[in-house]
Parts: structure tokens; C-alpha cells; sequence
């Protein structure tokens, strides 16, 4: 797959999910339960979510960044692939009114959505950028923390977005990611899927190779602050394929995974947030 192939492809798929409102797993909730649901099981608390806009939480995450980025007063923070806008509001909320919460994001449906969003709201320290995270629409250290949740591993080039953000970051800046990376290589017809790709696990990287990237870019103290295994299983019956995650199901279709897929994929997939600084 080309790099443009993949990023039209992300870009179509949640500027899709943007229109219709959904939640990854909006198609069974059954299964998964609502959005606020799958956002705790993720890492946010109840009192984050009551305090965000309304139709800011899209249940896109894998984790929960601002949570353990000990945001100070004052300070700016960027936001790689920021969505609706979750943890730009939380952050900046974190960093009051002399602070600022910058969001980038390369769908025009989601920088609308959340622009529209802080309006609404009357939210005025949050800036929503359209822009690609391996191009990022910021100066040289002007940032003094980069977060990302669950985005990093659908770029195809994710040592220039971990280069970006070093850019980025003021000297002894700190940056905070959530994501999906992998244990064991994938089957091949799963990391050759696209519809995997969108939905994180054909684009994941190794997590030994995701670590050593973040050093290469001039990152140091690179450490794995949280880890949550992704495992999959069979209901009872075998009629049905299912996932969990931190001992919570959700929807196969949240990775773009058939019942066989699913099968293949126990022991792979791992959730991690990673702290990373730039030297002073």
C-alpha cells in the first residue's frame, strides 16, 4: 500500500465516522457497549468525561494521555491527531486561561467538528489545526507538551512524526503517547489489509521498533509508563468472534477483524503509553 493509499483511506474513514456521530464501535453496541463505556474502560474518568463538550468523545482512543502528562498552568500543548477534541479540552482545561491547547488533525470533518465545539462551548484557549502529523503545522519549539492517542500508528511514516515532535517540543519538553503496537509480526493477510490499517492493527508497529524510533528522533528517558495486553477469544458457543481488551469486550469491527482474524491475532496486539523528554 502506498502512503497516500493509506492516508485516504484514514482520512475517509473518520471523516465518515465524524458525519454519522459514530463511536468505533457504534455498530454493536450490544457488544461494546456506548462511547462513555468504551472511554472508561480506556482510562478516562467519569468526572473527564462530564467535563468535556458534548460530541467531543468519539471513542477513538486506546488510552487516556493528558491523565499522566502532569500538565502545568500556563504551559501549550499539542495534540497529534486530535479528532473532536477529548484531550485538547481536558488539556486545556489542565493549563487554565494563560495556557493553550493546539489540535492537529487531517480531517477537515473532525478540525470542523471540534472547532465547533469549543465555540459552542465559549472555550477560547484551544486552536484546531488542519494539517498531517509528518508536516505539523507548528514553529520550532514552541510547545511545551506533545500528547497523541491512538493515531501515531495509522501514519506510514511514524519516525518523521516522532522527528516532528521533537521539532516541535521547547527543550526539556515532553511528549505523551498512547498507543497500539505489536508483540509478534502479523499474519500477512492481516498487516496487507487496509481495513486493518484504519483500524490501528495493520499499521502497528513492533513495539521494540516504536521505542527505538522515538530515541532516533533525539528523544530521551523513552519509557513505557502503561501496558495492557490486547488479547482475543471465542464466545462459548464459537458462534461469534470477540475481543478484549484490559478484560472488556469490544467490537472485532472496531479493527476491521472477520471471525478468523480475530482468531489470529491472540498475543499480538499490546496498548501501551509512552513518555518520552527533549533534552534541555
Amino acid at each position: 500500500m502506498s502512503d497516500e493509499t493509506i492516508r485516504k483511506a484514514v482520512r475517509e474513514r473518520y471523516g465518515q465516522r465524524t458525519k454519522n456521530g459514530d463511536s468505533c464501535c457504534a455498530k454493536a453496541r450490544s457488544c461494546c457497549g456506548t462511547r462513555d463505556s468504551v472511554s472508561r474502560a480506556i482510562g478516562y474518568s467519569e468526572e473527564e468525561l462530564g467535563a468535556v463538550p458534548e460530541g467531543a468523545d468519539l471513542g477513538l482512543g486506546c488510552g487516556n494521555p493528558t491523565a499522566l502528562a502532569s500538565l502545568k498552568e500556563g504551559e501549550t500543548i499539542l495534540d497529534l491527531g486530535s479528532g473532536a477534541g477529548i484531550d485538547c479540552f481536558l488539556a486545556a482545561q489542565a493549563v487554565g486561561p494563560t495556557g493553550r491547547a493546539i489540535g492537529i488533525d487531517m480531517t477537515a470533518e473532525m478540525v470542523d467538528r471540534a472547532r465547533e465545539n469549543a465555540r459552542r462551548n465559549g472555550i477560547e484557549n484551544v486552536e484546531f489545526r488542519l494539517g498531517e502529523i509528518e508536516h505539523l503545522p507548528v514553529a520550532d519549539r514552541s510547545v511545551d507538551v506533545v500528547v497523541s492517542n491512538c493515531v501515531v500508528n495509522l501514519s506510514p511514516d511514524k519516525p518523521r512524526v516522532f522527528r516532528e515532535a521533537f521539532r516541535a517540543l521547547k527543550p526539556g519538553g515532553r511528549m505523551f503517547l498512547s498507543d497500539i503496537v505489536l508483540l509478534k509480526p502479523l499474519p500477512e493477510g492481516i498487516r496487507e489489509s487496509i481495513e486493518a490499517y484504519v483500524g490501528c492493527v495493520a499499521g502497528a508497529s513492533m513495539k521494540a521498533d516504536y521505542l527505538a524510533a522515538i530515541e532516533a528522533a533525539g528523544f530521551q528517558d523513552v519509557e513505557v509508563l502503561k501496558e495492557v495486553a490486547a488479547d482475543s477469544a471465542f464466545s462459548d458457543d464459537a458462534a461469534e468472534a470477540k475481543v478484549y481488551v484490559d478484560g472488556k469486550e469490544v467490537d472485532p469491527e472496531r479493527v476491521g477483524l472477520d471471525r478468523e482474524k480475530v482468531f489470529e491475532l491472540a498475543g499480538t496486539i499490546s496498548s501501551v503509553t509512552v513518555k518520552a523528554v527533549k533534552s534541555a
